[in-house]
């Protein structure tokens, strides 16, 4: 049964072709969640669907509910992101963001957050030129913690001293403690006080100032393996684009 056309806008997480001209598109909207869209025709040449069924492309949707699917009727792209898409590593790094994000989102969730913090990434890495590395642990910080996961930094889990001391992030059980409170179990990584203030203030910011921290490479880095191996203990779960990011980034 075919119920009435609605407009939403919405990014693409994900594309899959299908039958000889479809495409199967996975599409992350604010107000209906991720949602699962029958794109027809739209790998055939000069398809007017064409340009809104590509990954990682924002666009207003008109589109209609057929059981379980919704069908794509109409597209028109408000953002390419083709600073992303001209880059390999930036590309990679954005399909490991949108897989992560369709590894928190469900259909019928309210994704109004999700939405800008995904759209602002991609817009800090093609256009503003922020660090990758910066961008990966922010964008995996903010969408956990949006997402339900969000880790216990503002002291010691401990021992409860507001300034840990060697500050270490245990990813399993999702708290920041001292490095000499580290308790049995778990899997802490280590922090310093730069790297743990960064972490504080992803989770705290306002969200157009979310890149508005600066760290030494080296204690960027430490921020990145924490922010990386929290997601993956949180979600239980590898991320194949992840493996993909990290071997395009290591050859160049």
């Amino acid at each position: 049964m075919q119920t009435g056309k609605m407009v939403i806008n919405g990014i693409v997480l994900r594309e899959t072709e299908t039958k000889e001209t479809d495409k199967i598109l996975t599409v992350l909207t604010p107000k209906l969640g991720r949602i699962p869209v029958i794109a027809r025709g739209a790998r055939r040449k000069n398809s007017r669907l064409a340009a809104s069924s590509q990954l990682l492309v924002y666009s207003e949707l008109t589109i209609f509910q057929r059981g379980n699917w919704y069908l794509l009727d109409a597209g028109s792209t408000l953002e390419l992101f083709d600073g992303v898409r001209q880059d390999l590593v930036l590309l990679s790094l954005a399909a490991y963001l949108s897989e992560l994000t369709e590894s928190v989102t469900e259909e019928g969730e309210d994704a109004s957050e999700i939405v800008p913090l995904l759209l602002n990434a991609l817009y800090a890495l093609g256009t503003l030129g922020k660090d990758p590395q910066q961008v990966k642990a922010a964008f995996e910080l903010r969408l956990l913690a949006l997402s339900g996961f969000e880790p216990l930094a503002d002291g010691c889990a401990v021992c409860g001293c507001p300034n840990p001391e060697a500050p270490m992030l245990d990813v399993v059980r999702g708290v920041v403690h001292c490095g000499k409170c580290k308790e049995p179990g778990g899997l802490s990584l280590p922090l310093t006080q730069g790297a743990l203030a960064a972490m504080q203030h992803i989770l705290n910011c306002p969200p157009k100032r979310l890149y508005s921290f600066v760290l030494p490479p080296q204690e960027m880095t430490l921020l990145g393996h924490a922010a990386e191996a929290f997601a993956a203990a949180q979600l239980e779960r590898s991320f194949r684009t992840l493996n993909y990011y990290k071997s395009v980034a290591l050859d160049t």
